[in-house]
């Protein structure tokens, strides 16, 4: 038997094992990924549904119409409702408040394949709205300031790659399931499976870390504890108003906002009239997953590019601004030819990928718009994160951006709820990028260098001095 010697040593390799835990769980990096899983089970299941083209429904009105009620929804609480809470109670709440609506809009679908009720899908596509807003957020804030500023291009990759796993891996499970369907319309087990995952993605988040207790590399912390309610709701939201007016003095962010807008814009036209016209449900189901699987090839690429160590930071700013205009707008006149040859064939829902050449094509046409949209989001979140260091104005600028995300995308599906001809949707969205990328322009040449260590963000009073403290807190 050990003696107290032996206890001694037992006890010291405790507390070592739980200090290792406790430094893996606080690192930034360890918290990007956990997001990102939150992400990949919740919204990145969403976005397999939403992918498949009206939502696996055979009629895409409900569904889009249930998309303009959770964007608007989403327009109305991002810069609103969330902040304060987020302020008063930190990203786990956030997301713990968030997630649970997730598989409440995918049990609506089940419901809807029994019964037709329009209305609980619209109204749990306004629930969700709200519940994305927190989501959001919350993800939002840790993604563009928990890491140092030299590694927010990786994290971002990162992040993206994992989160469209999830709408990859869902859109297959779809493509497995419905194989040999033939109805138009997704089966209940592909609506079961997905509100089950979501269901583990929610309760992951009791794992999110708050700012204060995310050590980054060089010792600082990501940021202060949350306020906790002494202050109250009211108090704490014109506390965020006056900090909201103050971090819009910046002038660079509000040229972004046009960016923003057409940031979710094109969704509508490629899921739906795009994928969801064009072919058949299996090949919407796999070109849904290559989509995802598209976004996470873009979010590295981009990713890799904005955290490039040979250039300055405004030169990154520069050199990711003309890879999405190049890009973009090489992806968008292949959209072009695209729908003009879709309009000629004057079929609907017929192109399978049984059809060989025929469809490889606009399958990689659907691919590089996956792509595309990982370059035009993750520039516009670089663009936040060189803006805003501190998880709390990061929230406020997230929580503007997927404001403007959101008012866009409901303009969006609204224009494709009323039937636009695709061309007209091709042609409103092609044109808004472009006007988007003008505006961003002088935003993008008046981004300044990398902070130096110890002036990387606004809570840096809070941290400095306090290295030692950081490092044996367990």
């Amino acid at each position: 038997m050990g003696g107290p010697a032996a206890n001694d040593v037992h006890l010291e390799s405790g507390k070592a094992t739980r200090s290792r835990i406790y430094e893996v769980w606080s690192s930034p990096m360890t918290q990007i990924v956990l997001i990102s899983l939150v992400c990949f089970c919740c919204p990145g299941m969403y976005n397999a549904i939403g992918g498949l083209g009206g939502s696996g429904q055979l009629d895409s009105t409900v569904a889009a119409n249930a998309t303009v009620a959770l964007l608007a929804a989403t327009a109305a609480s991002a810069l609103t409702l969330v902040p304060p809470i987020f302020d008063m109670f930190g990203p786990r709440v956030c997301l713990l408040i968030g997630g649970w609506t997730y598989p409440l809009y995918s049990g609506a679908l089940l419901c809807y394949n029994h019964t037709h009720n329009s209305a609980f899908v619209i109204a749990s596509g306004a629930i969700l709205g709200i519940g994305a807003s927190f989501l959001w957020v919350a993800q939002g804030a840790i993604m563009v300031s928990y890491p140092l500023p030299d590694k927010k291009g990786r994290a971002i990759g990162i992040f993206w790659v994992i989160f469209n796993l999830g709408g990859g891996i869902g859109s297959f499970i779809s493509f497995g399931l419905n194989f040999h369907s033939k109805s138009g319309t997704v089966n209940d087990g592909t609506y079961g499976a997905f509100m089950a995952i979501m269901l583990f993605g929610w309760l992951l988040a009791v794992l999110i870390a708050p700012p204060h207790k995310v050590i980054r590399e060089d010792g600082t912390r990501a940021g202060p504890s949350p306020s906790g309610t002494s202050i109250g709701f009211i108090a704490s939201l014109k506390n965020e108003y006056n900090k909201f007016v103050s971090a819009g003095k910046d002038w660079r962010i509000w040229l972004l906002i046009p960016a923003f807008f057409c940031a979710n814009f094109f969704y509508s036209y490629q899921q739906n009239t795009v994928n969801g016209a064009t072919f058949t449900l299996r090949s919407r189901s796999l070109n849904g997953a290559m989509y995802w699987i598209a976004q996470m090839f873009g979010g590295i690429v981009i990713g890799s590019l904005l955290d490039l160590k040979y250039l300055t930071r405004p030169q990154r700013a520069i050199l990711g601004y003309v890879f999405v205009l190049v890009t973009g707008f090489s992806i968008w006149g292949g959209g072009l030819a695209f729908q003009r040859w879709e309009n000629a064939t004057g079929k609907k829902q017929w192109l399978d990928f049984s059809h060989g050449r025929m469809y490889v094509g606009p399958f990689w046409l659907y691919f590089w718009y996956g792509a595309f949209d990982a370059f035009w989001q993750s520039f516009c979140y670089w663009m936040m994160a060189s803006l805003a260091d501190s998880p709390h104005e990061a929230a406020k600028y997230v929580g503007l951006y997927k404001t403007f995300q959101a008012t866009g995308g409901a303009v969006a599906w609204r224009i494709n709820a009323l039937k636009y001809p695709a061309i007209t949707q091709l042609t409103i969205n092609w044109a808004l990028l472009g006007a988007a990328l003008l505006v961003a322009l002088p935003a993008v040449l008046a981004i300044t260098p990398s902070p130096v260590a110890g002036e990387i963000d606004d809570t840096s009073s809070n941290e400095k001095g306090s290295r030692d403290e950081k490092v044996t807190e367990n």
